[in-house]
């Protein structure tokens, strides 16, 4: 199956660098303010670290490590199940393989969105498309990720709730959005896990916290892409239908939900007039409750 690949729009006018470099395959929104910041990014000729920087990605030159940036890159998104023993990056410094070894094909400048431990397995998504790499990624949006978990012993009912309720770890707290026991053996189960973040080796510290320690974990599912029968190591690259649903989805999580919209709305009227929008709203429920 060929990939899908589009133009990205050509940009006119000034847009904020890290949204440039984003759209141009470089990274995530948020992992390109980490490279400005770090001084890795120049605009004709001048290291920026200001993350609040505008460009013209028409008429700037913009470089990340001395290579330049061409704005207006072809999209391409692969999902791939990635073995044990396999990187969730894009090199590594003791020259183990990477996901990006799984689609050598590929001549794009790909990265993956997230990451799984090297002795984890199961689905990524390897793209070029920052911005929807930065829905996918960031835990604002709330995106769910589904884990099979295997961990040593049998959690009680009690252990699953305290899970759904939230652990409290060194960075936070953490909370599985759903947990159950899918299988188990007199001394260890199967769990089925859904989280709506990705912070490092969440789910191995959760149930050590817990009491029962991971000893295999295997990403079933991401946002609505399920891992289903695609063999260990293999690649699928989205059709044109499929990575066009894939962008329509992500921006329809980046828009406010009609009742955050009036609410934000509301507080931003002034006093009298947010006290004719509050009996309006009134009576609107009163209505609906009478029909």
């Amino acid at each position: 199956m060929k990939p899908h690949r589009t133009a990205s729009k050509a940009a006119s006018g000034e847009q904020r660098l890290q949204k440039v470099l984003a759209a141009a395959g470089v990274s995530s929104r948020r992992a390109c303010e980490e490279l400005i910041s770090a001084g890795h990014v120049s605009v004709d000729g001048k290291v920026v670290r200001d993350v609040g920087f505008k460009v013209d990605p028409a008429r700037a030159r913009i470089e990340v490590r001395g290579k330049h940036i061409q704005p207006g890159v072809e999209r391409v998104y692969y999902l791939v199940n990635k073995p044990k023993g396999v990187v969730s990056t894009c090199s590594d410094p003791e020259g183990r393989p990477t996901v990006l070894d799984l689609i050598p094909d590929c001549k794009e400048r790909v990265f993956p969105v997230g990451r799984l431990d090297t002795d984890s397995q199961g689905l990524v998504l390897l793209t070029n498309d920052g911005e929807v790499a930065n829905v996918l990624a960031h835990p604002r949006f709330q995106v769910e990720k589904e884990y099979l978990v295997k961990v040593r012993g049998v959690p009680t009912e009690k252990t699953l709730q305290r899970a759904r309720r939230g652990v409290r770890l060194e960075d936070g707290l953490a909370r599985a959005k759903e947990v159950e026991v899918d299988s188990k053996t007199a001394s260890n189960s199967w769990l089925r896990v859904v989280v709506c973040e990705g912070r490092n080796r969440l789910l191995k510290r959760m149930f050590q916290a817990l009491g029962h320690p991971v000893m295999k974990l295997r990403r079933t599912k991401l946002f609505y892409f399920k891992l289903g029968k695609l063999p260990e190591g293999a690649a699928v690259a989205l059709t044109t239908a499929e990575a066009e649903t894939l962008r329509r989805r992500c921006r329809r999580l980046t828009k406010p939900s009609a009742s955050l919209q009036r609410r934000e709305n509301s507080r931003n009227r002034k006093p009298a007039t947010r006290r004719r929008y509050a009996a309006t709203e009134k009576t609107r429920k009163r209505t609906r409750r009478a029909q």
